[in-house]
């Protein structure tokens, strides 16, 4: 059992600089104006932050590039002729009075949808517009979709495309409107179906093209190993006000940079500061391009991605569900436990929140930290699907609502959410040997494989897969002892120690979390543990000896020669840096 590492005299030092009274003043600045991606707004709290980071003596670059953008504009929504308000979403296709049939489905399942004929209809959904849910509604034939939110319409993006499309992403681009409307709205709607007054007449502006979007980069050298680097990133850009999101985030990071700005001589690595913009407009069009952009920086130097989102709310007292890695748990869990008391159990990533660099192999840590007690509302549903099904109400009903502004914020959690980042932060920058455990993740890819083996029945062997690792976490605890034994004043051993735990990062994060080519970026849609197997869904609910099924047997067998390489890499790694200690 981990025993949790107290907070060092320093820390404590450290952490006594954080002040609540300075992260309001930035959350203020920076959310008060509306930020949508690639406006004049957004640009001045993208100047405001760079004036900040400079005035605390921290170099900063400014750049701008290329993203696909989608800015929802007026929609109309009207119901044998009953007119109701509404609102669009980005990505969503702009319509001019499309005339349909309106059809409810209910919670959108697929058994609701295949007992419905949905073909060239409008369909009316419980919950918030989410790319899986738009896809399915279009896989069916649906002519268009309303969703029926709660109290409130929460704005969402529909695209399933990561970051700007390319050639073979471009036609999964949403081809029909989406709207979404309250519940009290829904009602209504769902009473008029009910007297058979199904006849609909829609309208939208989405204004989607290219963009100049800007990207904020900012960097504290360390001391002894300055190509190494935390990269510590939070988006720009909002939704209406975004107090909580993301203004909050991002009075964090710059509160960060003014502390550790008076403590570089302290810290042995570099701590790189990203500023993001389209993560709301454009599906995280901004770290997509500065992933694709800074590729090779990012696997060789990278030692760990802290992402911070939607921050320092009102009743947000569960800490315990964030999103992380297996690998990078005990850091969190560590930090959260010596300032609060908490057991952080964290939850899986799900595809979301600015994590462009799994293709990397950059492990990662948190997307938000304090979230709302568990709710059936469906915001907190939504959120669950989108960021890994964590047993939490999410960041808040005001979440993506005109409803995120100041009054949302408790000043005294801000100051707490900022202390376990900058603690956390800091240790990553300082620890001698980088806080990643591997054998943790291992664990977790053991697991995934004897699931997977599971759920195969017999129709797929995984049998070397699952006797690999096994052996790979033979010499994954072998490595964990010869870290624990390490002298720390053996500056080349530790040197050697932490290159090897990020080669074996690069092997085992995309191997855990990336479905696709590591140079691409998979879709945001929920994935499971080592992704790369899981057409074994599809091929389990194929009719045995069908073409179909041997298609994707055959798809299988290739896709488990790369699970069966990677675990052979990740173990030839570990057994050669134990044979040179």
């Amino acid at each position: 059992m981990q025993v949790t590492r107290n907070l060092t005299d320093f820390e404590n030092e450290l952490l006594g600089n954080v002040s609540k009274e300075q992260l309001m003043t930035f959350t203020k600045e920076i959310a008060k104006e509306v930020r949508l991606s690639g406006t004049e707004e957004e640009l001045r709290a993208f100047k405001y932050a760079k004036d900040q980071l400079e005035s605390f003596g921290i170099q900063t670059e400014l750049v701008f590039s290329n993203g696909y953008i989608s800015l929802p504009g007026d929609a109309s929504l009207q119901i044998s002729g009953k007119n109701y308000e509404c609102i669009t979403h980005a990505m969503s296709k702009p319509v001019n009075n499309l005339e349909a049939e309106v059809i409810d489905v209910g919670s959108g399942s697929d058994k609701e949808f295949q007992e419905s004929n949905v073909k060239g209809k409008v369909v009316v959904i419980d919950g918030l517009a989410t790319p899986g849910t738009v896809k399915k509604a279009e896989t069916y034939g649906a002519a268009g979709a309303i969703f029926v939110n709660a109290k409130h319409t929460h704005q969402m993006i529909v695209s399933p495309v990561w970051g700007t499309p390319v050639p073979e992403t471009a036609s999964l681009l949403p081809g029909i409107p989406v709207l979404s409307v309250n519940n009290e709205i829904g009602q209504s709607i769902r009473n008029q179906l009910a007297y058979g007054e199904n006849g609909c007449k829609i309208s939208n502006e989405v204004d989607t093209r290219f963009r100049l979007i800007p990207t904020l980069t900012a960097e504290i050298k360390g001391s002894e190993d300055p190509d190494k680097f935390v990269l510590f990133s939070g988006h720009i850009d909002s939704w209406y006000y975004g107090v909580m999101d993301n203004g909050t985030a991002n009075a964090v990071m710059l509160e960060l940079a003014r502390i550790l700005s008076n403590y570089q001589g302290k810290l042995k690595r570099s701590l790189r500061f990203a500023f993001w913009s389209g993560h709301s407009h454009g599906r995280y069009a901004g770290s997509a391009w500065y992933c694709d952009t800074h590729w090779e920086d990012l696997t060789e130097n990278c030692v760990l991605h802290v992402n911070v989102d939607s921050v320092g709310a009102k009743d947000a007292n569960v800490l315990t569900e964030a999103n992380c890695m297996n690998e990078t748990k005990d850091l969190a869990k560590d930090v959260i436990g010596a300032l609060t008391g908490e057991k952080f159990e964290g939850g899986r990533f799900g595809r979301a929140g600015d994590q462009s660099f799994w293709g990397t192999g950059t492990p990662s840590l948190f997307m938000g930290l304090s979230e709302q007690e568990p709710s059936n509302e469906p915001a907190a549903a939504a959120f669950g699907q989108l960021f890994g099904g964590g047993r939490s109400g999410g960041f808040g009903w005001w979440w993506h609502t005109t409803e995120d502004t100041l009054d949302k914020i408790d000043p005294d959690n801000l100051k707490r959410d900022c202390e376990i980042y900058l603690a956390i932060v800091y240790r990553a920058l300082t620890d001698p040997i980088i806080p990643v455990n591997q054998l943790a993740s291992v664990e977790e890819i053991e697991i995934g494989l004897r699931d997977w083996q599971t759920k195969a029945n017999g129709h797929f062997d995984l049998s070397l897969s699952i006797d690999r690792v096994a052996k790979l976490k033979e010499s994954a605890i072998k490595l964990q002892d010869l870290i624990k034994a390490i002298d720390y004043s053996d500056k080349e051993k530790v040197a050697f120690i932490n290159e090897t735990l990020m080669e074996i990062s690069r092997v085992l994060v995309p191997l855990n979390y990336v479905k696709g080519d590591i140079f691409d970026h998979d879709l945001a849609l929920k994935q499971p543990v080592i992704p790369k197997l899981s057409a074994i869904e599809e091929l389990i609910k194929a009719e045995k000896d069908s073409n179909q099924y041997h298609f994707i047997y055959n798809s299988l067998v290739r896709k488990s020669n790369e699970v069966n390489y990677a675990l052979k890499t990740a173990a030839k790694i570990i057994e050669q840096a134990i044979d040179e200690n």
